[in-house]
């Protein structure tokens, strides 16, 4: 059967559309679109500006979506901690060359509720790969904001409001994120975490070594232990990513769509619904109804892979960057439930990811959708996005595609719709006629930003 949270969305899926009104020149809202050859989208602000910057000192869109990973996992650990993994999809222009990069969560050798971390060494691993910009200026702005502090954005405010029965069990993120009376610190209440940033600043110098070996990786694994955890060195060791991995290929009308493969949850899950869609989509009734075709796409795509029971937040985001080099990245990362396990390892500020057997938020890996869309096969890239947090995420970055295919101009966040669920959303850049536009989820708090700006 499946869960209600998810059956009393279908009846609006991507109907349920509000604008979002976030001043400034690089600033992006709901109803209109940043144009230009630079460009990120995703749910918060501050660390999207970050990538921005980012991109206005040269950066590829992969240096962009790097220091956007680690100043989210500051702004937004909700979703971005260094605890959790995700998955990504790098589309190069100039050479042509296409890669994912898997670096999901997973369950520590010795079980126990907390997973390997997989986020520090993916990023790094796609950066050495992709990046112009030295790492230390990538990691920089994340541990900027950890140590200086930052004002809490509407979009971290909605999910501590969600999360403070969680955030109440740790003492870390309680000092952090909760007032003198136990309730979530406002929006734009400057906050700070002086040992992430402590943390941020050994990963800028030493690179994976500063979180998974020397002081840090220590804490991490005694805390573990002292909490019937099962991380262990050899967890630390492994290389806990799949790099030079092929993506998924899926034609959708002209468009070649690259998405995780089929190894992974996401990429099954997603291959499923898209592929359902591109069959709806041939059939009379689906020809001229998006919407139906997307409903149907979901209900087969749940149906299949028998979801249920699935928690409210399942603690992901999802991001995205283009460059003027032709070069696109988009990303999707998890902690497997708001702040993950809820556990912050002693001294470190690294709160740890759950691990994807110990509850039903582990299935999060499964709606993980990073995708690029080229121009036919070897084109141009004509839109990259992610859907994140649930099936309506990846429904929603199935319409964009849709619409893409049959030629329908995104020109504004309401031409992407929402997903109709709170903590499932969907970030897309569009590129048509030579022009590109950032489109954030229009229901949620995030941003679209150009990194030409400034130039």
């Amino acid at each position: 059967m499946l869960h209600s949270r998810v059956l009393a969305c279908l009846p609006c899926l991507l109907l349920c559309a509000c604008s979002v009104n976030l001043g400034g020149s690089l600033e992006l809202g709901g109803g209109s679109g940043a144009r230009t050859g630079s460009l990120i989208v995703g749910d918060e602000p501050i660390a999207v500006r970050a990538g921005a910057t980012i991109l206005s000192q040269g950066g590829s869109a992969v240096d962009a979506v790097t220091t956007t990973y680690f100043a989210l996992a500051a702004t937004f650990p909700v979703a971005a901690g260094l605890g959790g993994g995700g998955i990504c999809i790098v589309h190069d222009g100039t050479t042509g060359r296409s890669e994912e990069f898997d670096f999901l969560p997973r369950d520590a050798s010795g079980g126990g509720a907390y997973a390997v971390p997989g986020n520090v060494r993916g990023f790094a691993m796609m950066q050495n790969s992709y990046g112009r910009l030295p790492w230390q200026r990538d990691v920089a702005p994340g541990e900027g904001y950890a140590a200086a502090g930052f004002p809490i954005s509407s979009a971290l405010a909605a999910h501590l409001a969600e999360a403070q029965e969680v955030i109440r069990l740790d003492a870390a993120l309680a000092a952090e994120f909760l007032d003198e009376s136990g309730k979530p610190k406002a929006e734009g209440t400057v906050v700070s975490a002086p040992e992430l940033a402590q943390t941020l600043a050994a990963v800028r110098v030493k690179g994976n070594d500063g979180l998974y070996k020397g002081e840090v990786g220590a804490r991490i694994l005694a805390y573990s232990q002292s909490q019937g955890g099962g991380l262990t060195v050899a967890d630390f060791a492994a290389a806990n990513v799949a790099a030079n991995g092929t993506p998924q290929t899926l034609q959708m009308g002209s468009a070649f769509v690259l998405l995780p493969a089929q190894r992974t949850g996401a990429g099954a899950f997603a291959g499923a619904l898209f592929d359902s869609l591109n069959r709806a989509q041939s059939t009379n009734v689906g020809a001229t109804d998006l919407q139906a075709s997307v409903v149907y796409a979901v209900k087969q795509a749940l149906s299949r892979f028998a979801v249920a029971n699935l928690p409210n937040d399942l603690g992901a985001t999802g991001f995205a960057a283009v460059d003027g080099n032709g070069q696109a990245a988009a990303c999707a990362v998890t902690m497997n439930g708001p702040f993950g396990s809820g556990h912050n390892a002693a001294g470190t500020g690294v709160t740890l990811a759950r691990a994807p057997s110990s509850g039903p938020a582990g299935v999060a890996s499964a709606f993980l959708t990073p995708v690029i869309a080229l121009q036919g096969q070897g084109g141009a890239v004509s839109l990259a996005g992610a859907g994140a947090g649930g099936p309506n995420g990846t429904a929603a970055i199935g319409y964009a595609l849709a619409r893409l295919a049959r030629g329908d101009t995104l020109a504004s966040s309401g031409d992407i719709r929402s997903t109709g669920v709170a903590n499932d959303t969907v970030n897309v850049i569009a590129c048509q006629s030579g022009t590109c536009v950032a489109l954030p989820d229009p229901a949620a708090h995030g941003l679209g930003a150009s990194g030409d700006q400034g130039r």
